[in-house]
């Protein structure tokens, strides 16, 4: 009777557990993202904005080295009020290019504003289709498991990268 008692409570524990574990799916936002189309543009465009930005910043570069020389060479030949008003051009000129730096790669830079514009609306759709399986098979959370920074180890079975792709269009 003991024993009938206890498997029964037992039985009811396991189911009890069994129905109230929590549903969870990983996905791989990065295999995700460079799945779509339209992510690879955004960052091809992202890219061509760097790049035009950093030629602008390694040309203002070069001609404040060719600016240095030229002082260099020709200082000892200069009268004191010459070279301070050189020096005060030198000065400004790097504080204008560390200035433009800042404003095209710094925090909250013009990068980081592309970054925004090109890449989040696409950032966001995926994160759409997420919830969406989210809500539709019951799962109580989704792990993202593309920067390693949250999994450890993820059963493959669980990765619903590609029920996120077919969502979205994409085969």
């Amino acid at each position: 009777m003991i024993k009938k008692l206890f498997l029964s409570a037992l039985f009811a524990a396991i189911i009890f557990f069994t129905t109230s574990a929590q549903r969870y799916a990983v996905i791989d936002s990065k295999y995700i993202l460079e799945k779509l189309p339209e992510y690879k543009s955004a960052q091809q465009k992202l890219d061509q904005f760097s790049e035009q930005w950093q030629e602008e910043i390694d040309t203002k570069s070069a001609a404040l080295d060719k600016m240095y020389k030229d002082y260099d060479a020709e200082q000892v030949m200069l009268s004191d009020e010459l070279k301070k008003k050189r020096e005060d051009e030198l000065f400004n000129r790097e504080k204008e290019l560390r200035d433009l730096q800042k404003k095209r790669f710094g925090y909250e830079g013009d990068i980081f504003k592309k970054r925004q514009e090109l890449i989040k609306p696409v950032q966001d759709k995926v994160y759409n289709a997420v919830q969406k399986i989210a809500v539709a098979k019951l799962y109580d959370f989704i792990l993202d498991k593309s920067e390693g920074i949250t999994v450890i180890f993820a059963d493959p079975k669980l990765d619903k990268s590609d029920d996120v792709l077919k969502e979205l269009g994409v085969k």
